[in-house]
């Protein structure tokens, strides 16, 4: 019996008995677990294979933040060696070490 009978099930009981705790709690939570299995299905993500594309997903987003993550410590640190090697420029001038270059 797959979920969406059982529900019926649970949903004509529920008329017969009147709506007892236990009765309505079983529906709650099989309409949950039939409505998650939907928006799973619509997302493309109802089947069997579906763990692993959430996986190599993961893993890629993984990838991803790392690759970002080094991009900008490299862009940061090849910015503070520009500033840097501006600033020895900068002292060099005004040393008068920029007259022996020329």
């Amino acid at each position: 019996m797959n979920r969406e009978e059982m529900l019926a099930r649970l949903i004509a009981q529920a008329g017969h008995e009147g709506g007892e705790l236990v009765t309505l709690r079983a529906i709650v939570e099989e309409s949950s677990e039939v409505g998650a299995a939907r928006a799973l299905a619509k997302l493309g993500l109802g089947d069997d294979g579906a763990q692993g594309d959430i996986d190599e997903l993961r893993e890629l987003l993984g990838a991803w933040r790392d690759a970002k993550a080094s991009a900008w410590k490299a862009a940061i640190e090849w910015a503070v060696r520009g500033v840097l090697a501006l600033l020895l420029i900068g002292i060099a001038v005004r040393l008068g070490f920029g007259e022996m270059l020329g």
